[in-house]
């Protein structure tokens, strides 16, 4: 088994450090790259704006890291007025590593939906949200909390580029690695993926892989796409993808 992931580089390398490390074959491939965000300037003064019992949401790593590059560069610290909450477990000690503060997250997959049973998060009407986050992405969160009578506040703290490769030349490269197993951890990265693979590489090659994926949502993308060995790994973080892939 040949392993190929295609998570963004500095998770990417330390995944497929970790595998080698196993005497597993990984290579890394990363299709995105991370900017700071079109928002991320505006950041300070909506945080300022948030008072007791008001809610913060990180949905990412990367969301953690722009940002609080950002309140360093100002001198600013973190606001302890508001509650702050983190898609899973990963994100959370992140954030709680750079501001010190209490951060509440799901303990069960890192998707939104879960994220939103938690106790705290259903009597909120009046409360003001700011969900830290990239570009795009799923709106289920802000909608959600607007249903339930927050304000809601989005601020892009990053952008999301695809890193440019000759599809054909990438193909021709990982079947003759012999690829069999791929890890894609978003659902923009696996569209990404399945367009820049050639048609007759897409058929021969790539829709034959073992694809695993970090949710049901991206599986059923994957499946629509033609992937039928598709696994579901527990969360996006190194530790569970490790764990799927052993």
């Amino acid at each position: 088994m040949t392993i190929l992931v295609t998570r963004p580089s500095l998770q990417g390398e330390e995944l497929v450090s970790r595998l080698r490390a196993l005497g597993q074959v990984a290579w890394s491939f990363p299709l995105i790259e991370f900017t700071p965000g079109r928002e991320l300037s505006t950041l300070s003064q909506r945080l300022q704006t948030l008072g007791d019992g008001d809610l913060v949401f990180a949905l990412s790593q990367h969301a953690v890291s722009f940002a609080h590059a950002q309140l360093q560069q100002q001198h600013l610290l973190w606001p302890t007025a508001p509650r702050y909450f983190a898609i899973g477990r990963t994100t959370a000690l992140a954030l709680h590593q750079v501001s010190g503060l209490d951060v509440r997250y799901p303990l069960d997959r890192e998707i939104s939906e879960v994220l939103l049973q938690l106790p705290e998060l259903q009597t909120i009407a009046g409360k003001k949200a700011l969900i830290l986050r990239g570009n795009g992405g799923r709106e289920l969160l802000a909608e959600t909390l607007t249903e339930r009578g927050a304000t809601v506040t989005l601020c892009e703290c990053y952008q999301r580029c695809p890193v440019h490769y000759d599809g054909a030349e990438e193909a021709m490269r990982w079947q003759a690695r012999e690829v069999t197993t791929l890890v894609v951890t978003s659902g923009e990265m696996l569209q990404q993926l399945w367009t820049l693979i050639p048609l007759w590489y897409r058929e021969s090659w790539l829709l034959k892989c073992r694809l695993l994926v970090v949710s049901e949502r991206i599986a059923k993308l994957a499946r629509e796409m033609g992937w039928q060995d598709i696994q579901v790994a527990d969360s996006a973080d190194n530790d569970a993808l490790l764990r799927a892939l052993q």
